[in-house]
């Protein structure tokens, strides 16, 4: 196909990348390892851990796994927030081959059970803050095998174990738990773990570009959550491919062994997980944020030392600009500012560059695509509007629903083939048929259309579509253009059904001023927006239900209208 884009790259990006250039994901890993052993890591709650600690305590724990008798390819998940022990159980995972099973620390029942069902995992690596949810579905699962973290694990002796007392004591964030021991299940301390696998050796499995590294389950905002399974090649090239693409950014920081990046995203979602193996690949280090939420403490983090590139989705931004410490923040040393995960709305993209100085750069991908997908040039010094080109080795074709790819500037589905894209959906072999074009592109259920320079532009999810008297509406567009209202924080918008119309708009607007009024809102609409979409319904909440990565959940929306 044509790869028009390619026209459009900046200077000294590369059109390809070399996947060959590694066997496998653990070669990346442990040749990282090696080179930076002094170089420090990650910092979390001001304890550092170093390269060399990383390499040494994923191969205790790597070790202990397998004298578990886990077989090669076993599923192990991995049921940690941002702290310590993430990177050391997926680094120790991988090492002695197998494969990782990211959880959400917050999922319930309901969902941990489906996805260790699913996954057929086998072993599982959790905070005790979340046992009592593991407790209530280890019957029904296969796994045999517990690894239970503490919060202050690798915090340093005295102080971790102060943190470990005051969580679970004082914020008394640990459940009471029983975790049932029959049919030969063992529940083993983290510590005790890594301390029991210091003194075996780590056995060398052979892996390659085609081997599974993970099992990364997908939203289930439709449904059931599925496993998407990312092989090791998909890994390296998505890594790979955002070096090339991020590089023209952070040249003025010289080393990329220099830079710090703000991990405030879950590990667990793929997004921050491929820029956390990114900031591996370059020996760089990563400021792990435990709890985001807390954007107090989140700022007093920020505060505290330079940062060059903090990845974020678009509410988080916004919650950060809403602090009253904000401006306290030096932004100085901060070059890239990532936005992904979900539509990053003008009127925060704005606001952002105002405060910072710094632009948001939007760029679009999916756990099937292991966040890589398309970005906007990283040196850009003004608001797109886009998600950007296609990263190098990847191709996107906007195709109709029998597959056929539509004439530039026409919108359809967006779909993307390259060497991040999954192989497939775990044991879903029906979805595999409905999610790939007989051409080998990934269909990823966006609407949009590529102009003539290469740039997308997303219109919207297909299932998010509102339907007014024939008409289509996005909601993208509506809370794109209503951000920009002032007074106006972040805002939904559905269809609802409507007698006459068939659909009617809902939109739900969080506000920062106190004399905002809905004809505000309604007046601002009409000022910019043709009359067909003109919202029917304003309603102001406090806040608006989201993921634990951010995203708006709009089918929640939907169910309490």
């Amino acid at each position: 196909m044509d790869k028009y884009w390619l026209k459009s790259y900046p200077e000294g990006v590369p059109h390809d990348i070399d996947v060959g250039a590694y066997r496998s994901l653990t070669q990346l890993l442990e040749e990282s390892f090696r080179k930076n052993a002094s170089r420090p890591f990650s910092v979390c709650l001001e304890s550092w851990m170093s390269y060399g600690e990383l390499d040494s305590l994923s191969a205790a724990l790597g070790a202990w796994l397998q004298s578990r008798g886990l077989e090669p390819g076993a599923r192990v998940a991995i049921m940690l927030p941002n702290v310590p022990q993430f990177a050391v159980a997926m680094a120790a995972v991988l090492r002695a081959g197998y494969t990782c099973v990211n959880v959400n620390p917050l999922y319930t029942a309901r969902e941990l059970q489906h996805q260790l069902k699913d996954s057929g995992a086998e072993a599982i690596i959790i905070l005790e803050n979340f046992a009592t949810t593991l407790e209530e579905v280890i019957g029904q699962s296969q796994v045999k095998h517990v690894v239970l973290a503490s919060m202050g694990d690798l915090l340093g002796v005295v102080y971790g174990r102060w943190v470990t007392f005051a969580v679970r004591h004082l914020a008394k964030m640990v459940p009471a738990f029983k975790l049932p021991m029959a049919d030969g299940r063992t529940v083993t301390p983290f510590s005790r773990a890594v301390a029991e696998g210091s003194r075996m050796s780590l056995k060398p499995t052979p892996q390659n570009l085609e081997s599974i590294a993970f099992l990364q389950y997908t939203g289930g905002t439709t449904g059931l959550s599925k496993g998407a399974v990312l092989t090791h090649g998909n890994i390296v090239a998505a890594v790979l491919q955002a070096e090339a693409w991020f590089n023209p950014a952070l040249k003025r920081v010289g080393e990329a062994s220099k830079l710090n990046t703000i991990a405030a995203l879950p590990l667990y979602h793929i997004f921050a997980l491929t820029l956390c193996l990114l900031a591996i690949r370059w020996g760089a280090h990563l400021t792990l944020i435990p709890n985001p939420r807390d954007v107090g403490k989140f700022v007093e983090v920020l505060k505290k030392r330079p940062f060059h590139l903090l990845p974020a989705v678009n509410t988080l931004f916004n919650a950060l600009m809403q602090h009253p410490q904000f401006k306290t923040i030096d932004f100085s040393q901060l070059c890239m500012s990532q936005a992904g995960g979900m539509a990053a709305s003008e009127g925060t993209a704005r606001q952002w560059q105002q405060l910072t100085g710094c632009p948001m750069v939007e760029g679009w991908g999916m756990s099937e695509t292991c966040a890589i997908g398309t970005n906007n040039v990283v040196t850009n010094r003004e608001f797109t509007g886009t998600i950007g080109l296609p990263l190098p080795g990847i191709e996107i074709a906007i195709k109709d629903d029998a597959g056929a790819s539509l004439p530039q500037g026409q919108s359809g589905e967006i779909c993307i083939r390259g060497p991040n894209v999954m192989k497939g959906y775990y044991q879903q072999p029906a979805e595999n048929e409905r999610a790939f074009t007989a051409d080998g592109f990934l269909r990823t259920g966006d609407v949009g259309f590529m102009d003539e320079l290469g740039y997308t532009k997303i219109v919207d999810r297909k299932k998010d579509m509102i339907l007014v008297s024939g008409f289509n509406v996005f909601p993208n567009e509506l809370e794109n253009v209503i951000s920009m209202c002032p007074g106006v924080v972040e805002c939904a918008a559905i269809g609802v059904p409507d007698e006459k119309q068939g659909e009617a708009i809902k939109v739900f607007v969080v506000k920062n001023d106190p004399i905002l009024t809905e004809e505000d809102v309604a007046n601002y609409c009409r000022q910019n927006l043709t009359g067909y979409k003109m919202p029917k319904y304003i309603e102001f909440r406090d806040d608006l239900p989201k993921t634990n990565v951010g995203k708006i959940l709009r089918r929640e929306l939907r169910a309490t209208r």
